[in-house]
Protein backbone atom coordinates (compact mmCIF):
# COMPACT_ATOMS: atom_id res chain seq x y z
CA UNK A 1 0.00 0.00 0.00
CA UNK A 2 1.18 3.48 -0.84
CA UNK A 3 0.47 6.61 1.17
CA UNK A 4 1.41 10.22 0.53
CA UNK A 5 2.67 12.54 3.27
CA UNK A 6 0.77 15.79 2.87
CA UNK A 7 3.60 18.10 3.88
CA UNK A 8 6.56 19.94 2.41
CA UNK A 9 8.35 20.06 5.76
CA UNK A 10 11.47 17.89 5.36
CA UNK A 11 11.94 17.56 9.11
CA UNK A 12 8.43 16.17 9.55
CA UNK A 13 8.91 13.79 6.62
CA UNK A 14 12.12 12.43 8.15
CA UNK A 15 10.51 11.93 11.57
CA UNK A 16 7.32 10.32 10.22
CA UNK A 17 9.32 7.92 8.04
CA UNK A 18 11.31 6.72 11.06
CA UNK A 19 8.23 6.10 13.18
CA UNK A 20 6.26 4.32 10.43
CA UNK A 21 9.17 2.23 9.15
CA UNK A 22 7.89 -1.01 10.72
CA UNK A 23 4.63 -1.29 8.78
CA UNK A 24 4.38 -2.53 5.17
CA UNK A 25 3.63 0.69 3.33
CA UNK A 26 5.44 2.69 0.70
CA UNK A 27 5.69 6.32 1.76
CA UNK A 28 5.58 8.91 -1.01
CA UNK A 29 6.34 12.61 -0.64
CA UNK A 30 6.30 15.81 -2.67
CA UNK A 31 9.40 14.51 -4.49
CA UNK A 32 7.28 11.87 -6.19
CA UNK A 33 4.88 14.32 -7.83
CA UNK A 34 5.00 17.26 -10.19
CA UNK A 35 3.27 20.46 -9.10
CA UNK A 36 2.68 19.17 -5.56
CA UNK A 37 0.16 21.65 -4.07
CA UNK A 38 1.05 24.09 -1.33
CA UNK A 39 -2.01 23.87 0.93
CA UNK A 40 -2.72 27.04 2.89
CA UNK A 41 -3.09 26.31 6.59
CA UNK A 42 -5.89 28.77 7.31
CA UNK A 43 -7.93 26.66 9.72
CA UNK A 44 -8.86 27.91 13.16
CA UNK A 45 -7.69 24.67 14.77
CA UNK A 46 -4.97 22.09 14.16
CA UNK A 47 -7.74 19.60 13.40
CA UNK A 48 -9.04 21.78 10.57
CA UNK A 49 -5.56 22.22 9.12
CA UNK A 50 -4.71 18.51 9.23
CA UNK A 51 -8.00 17.55 7.59
CA UNK A 52 -7.68 20.19 4.89
CA UNK A 53 -4.12 19.14 3.97
CA UNK A 54 -5.01 15.46 3.96
CA UNK A 55 -8.13 15.91 1.83
CA UNK A 56 -6.51 18.18 -0.74
CA UNK A 57 -3.45 15.99 -1.23
CA UNK A 58 -5.57 12.84 -1.44
CA UNK A 59 -7.73 14.49 -4.09
CA UNK A 60 -4.63 15.65 -6.01
CA UNK A 61 -2.85 12.26 -5.90
CA UNK A 62 -5.95 10.02 -5.83
CA UNK A 63 -4.18 8.11 -3.07
CA UNK A 64 -4.29 7.74 0.71
CA UNK A 65 -2.87 10.92 2.23
CA UNK A 66 -1.58 11.46 5.76
CA UNK A 67 -1.28 14.97 7.16
CA UNK A 68 -0.40 16.27 10.57
CA UNK A 69 -0.66 19.63 12.23
CA UNK A 70 0.96 20.46 15.53
CA UNK A 71 0.40 23.15 18.12
CA UNK A 72 2.41 24.13 21.17
CA UNK A 73 0.05 25.49 23.81
CA UNK A 74 1.57 27.40 26.72
CA UNK A 75 -0.75 27.84 29.71
CA UNK A 76 0.78 31.16 30.84
CA UNK A 77 0.17 32.56 27.33
CA UNK A 78 -3.44 31.33 27.35
CA UNK A 79 -2.77 28.63 24.80
CA UNK A 80 -0.48 30.55 22.49
CA UNK A 81 1.21 30.03 20.07
CA UNK A 82 -1.41 27.36 19.36
CA UNK A 83 -2.53 27.00 15.75
CA UNK A 84 -0.01 29.71 14.80
CA UNK A 85 2.96 27.75 16.20
CA UNK A 86 4.81 27.42 12.89
CA UNK A 87 4.53 31.14 12.13
CA UNK A 88 4.49 32.57 15.66
CA UNK A 89 7.21 35.13 14.88
CA UNK A 90 5.66 36.06 11.52
CA UNK A 91 5.34 34.73 7.98
CA UNK A 92 8.62 33.27 6.74
CA UNK A 93 10.11 33.07 10.24
CA UNK A 94 12.67 30.45 11.23
CA UNK A 95 12.48 27.90 14.05
CA UNK A 96 14.95 30.06 15.97
CA UNK A 97 12.78 33.17 15.50
CA UNK A 98 9.80 31.35 17.03
CA UNK A 99 11.84 30.05 19.96
CA UNK A 100 13.30 33.46 20.72
CA UNK A 101 9.88 35.11 20.66
CA UNK A 102 8.46 32.46 22.99
CA UNK A 103 11.33 32.83 25.47
CA UNK A 104 11.03 36.60 25.34
CA UNK A 105 7.31 36.42 26.23
CA UNK A 106 8.13 34.09 29.13
CA UNK A 107 11.10 36.09 30.39
CA UNK A 108 11.05 36.17 34.20
CA UNK A 109 8.18 33.68 34.45
CA UNK A 110 8.98 31.04 37.12
CA UNK A 111 9.38 27.36 36.24
CA UNK A 112 6.09 26.35 37.87
CA UNK A 113 4.18 28.66 35.52
CA UNK A 114 5.86 27.54 32.28
CA UNK A 115 3.71 24.45 31.69
CA UNK A 116 2.88 23.58 28.10
CA UNK A 117 1.45 20.82 25.96
CA UNK A 118 2.37 19.76 22.45
CA UNK A 119 -0.64 18.52 20.43
CA UNK A 120 -0.42 16.70 17.10
CA UNK A 121 -3.49 15.82 15.09
CA UNK A 122 -3.09 13.39 12.21
CA UNK A 123 -5.70 13.11 9.48
CA UNK A 124 -5.77 10.21 7.03
CA UNK A 125 -7.92 10.57 3.92
CA UNK A 126 -8.66 7.67 1.58
CA UNK A 127 -9.45 8.17 -2.13
CA UNK A 128 -13.18 7.76 -1.40
CA UNK A 129 -13.00 10.98 0.63
CA UNK A 130 -13.34 9.36 4.05
CA UNK A 131 -11.29 11.11 6.75
CA UNK A 132 -10.06 9.57 10.00
CA UNK A 133 -8.33 11.60 12.72
CA UNK A 134 -6.20 10.78 15.76
CA UNK A 135 -4.41 12.95 18.31
CA UNK A 136 -1.26 12.70 20.40
CA UNK A 137 -0.27 14.89 23.34
CA UNK A 138 2.94 15.45 25.26
CA UNK A 139 2.91 17.51 28.47
CA UNK A 140 5.89 19.41 29.77
CA UNK A 141 7.26 22.89 30.30
CA UNK A 142 9.22 25.57 28.49
CA UNK A 143 12.90 25.94 29.36
CA UNK A 144 14.42 29.36 30.11
CA UNK A 145 16.86 29.16 27.18
CA UNK A 146 17.51 27.31 23.93
CA UNK A 147 19.10 23.93 24.67
CA UNK A 148 20.24 21.17 22.32
CA UNK A 149 20.94 20.73 18.62
CA UNK A 150 18.66 17.84 17.63
CA UNK A 151 15.11 17.95 16.36
CA UNK A 152 13.33 20.97 14.94
CA UNK A 153 10.65 23.51 15.74
CA UNK A 154 10.26 24.12 19.47
CA UNK A 155 12.31 21.05 20.42
CA UNK A 156 15.15 23.19 21.92
CA UNK A 157 12.81 24.83 24.45
CA UNK A 158 10.36 22.03 25.34
CA UNK A 159 11.14 19.77 28.30
CA UNK A 160 8.72 16.80 28.45
CA UNK A 161 7.22 15.87 31.81
CA UNK A 162 9.41 13.47 33.77
CA UNK A 163 12.60 14.57 32.00
CA UNK A 164 15.24 17.22 32.57
CA UNK A 165 16.32 17.56 28.94
CA UNK A 166 14.63 19.32 26.04
CA UNK A 167 13.61 17.27 23.02
CA UNK A 168 16.59 18.79 21.21
CA UNK A 169 18.98 17.41 23.84
CA UNK A 170 17.62 13.88 23.46
CA UNK A 171 18.58 11.27 20.93
CA UNK A 172 15.98 11.19 18.14
CA UNK A 173 15.20 7.57 19.07
CA UNK A 174 14.13 8.70 22.55
CA UNK A 175 12.07 11.62 21.31
CA UNK A 176 10.35 9.33 18.82
CA UNK A 177 9.13 7.13 21.68
CA UNK A 178 7.54 9.83 23.83
CA UNK A 179 6.66 12.81 21.63
CA UNK A 180 3.23 14.10 20.68
CA UNK A 181 3.84 13.13 17.04
CA UNK A 182 4.98 9.64 18.04
CA UNK A 183 1.83 9.12 20.13
CA UNK A 184 -0.36 10.30 17.26
CA UNK A 185 1.49 8.10 14.77
CA UNK A 186 1.11 5.02 16.97
CA UNK A 187 -2.65 5.56 16.71
CA UNK A 188 -2.31 6.30 12.99
CA UNK A 189 -0.53 2.95 12.53
CA UNK A 190 -3.64 1.17 13.80
CA UNK A 191 -5.77 3.08 11.31
CA UNK A 192 -3.41 2.26 8.45
CA UNK A 193 -3.37 -1.43 9.39
CA UNK A 194 -7.17 -1.36 9.41
CA UNK A 195 -7.19 0.22 5.95
CA UNK A 196 -4.67 -2.39 4.79
CA UNK A 197 -6.94 -5.17 6.06
CA UNK A 198 -10.02 -3.66 4.41
CA UNK A 199 -8.16 -3.36 1.11
CA UNK A 200 -7.26 -7.04 1.25
CA UNK A 201 -3.56 -6.51 1.98
CA UNK A 202 -1.74 -8.21 4.81
CA UNK A 203 -0.55 -6.00 7.66
CA UNK A 204 2.27 -8.45 8.08
CA UNK A 205 3.91 -7.74 4.74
Amino acid sequence: MKIVLATKNRDKIREIRKILKDIPIEILTLDNFKNFPNVEEDGKTVEENAIKKSKEISKFTKMIALADDTALEVKYLKGKPGVYSSRFAGVGCSYEDNNKKLLRLLSGVPENKRSAVFRTVIAITTPDGKVRCVEGRCYGRISDKILGKNGFGYDPVFIPKGFKKTFAQMKPSMKNKISHRAKALIKAKKLLKSILKQSGCSAGG
